[in-house]
């Protein structure tokens, strides 16, 4: 029996395509993968609630800070100010989405982002 493509895939070649990419690139792809994940779970869908599950859109939201925070520098303004947009607009859809909302600064990101206001 021969193995086919999609069982032997060529590592030398994947590895290759992504040392091509720029690190902006692929953190921002990261950083936007993590919004629409936490989109999603936020019941922002158009299927709406049913994929909502506040607990999974908490730890999306606050991985989303931690990489803005500790990338912003390396992608510049350009690249981190609509980001950062994109995760005050999550944070806000959380804190009303919640039924028990958190105290200012103990929502999701807000110890990378500080308390986020509407």
């Amino acid at each position: 029996m021969s193995e086919t493509p999609a069982e032997n895939p060529d590592f030398d070649a994947m590895t290759r395509d992504i040392a091509e990419v720029p690190a902006v690139e692929v953190i921002v792809t990261v950083a936007v993968n993590l919004m629409s994940a936490a989109a999603v779970k936020l019941g922002l869908s158009e299927e709406g609630d049913k994929f909502k599950d506040l607990d999974e859109a908490r730890k999306l939201i606050t991985a989303l800070a931690g990489l803005l925070d500790g990338g912003a520098t390396e992608i510049s303004s350009f690249h981190a100010a609509p980001l950062r947009d994109g995760l005050k607009s999550l944070q806000l859809a959380f804190r009303e989405a919640s039924i028990v909302p958190d105290e200012p600064g103990q929502g999701p990101g807000e110890k990378y982002t500080g308390p986020v206001y509407g």
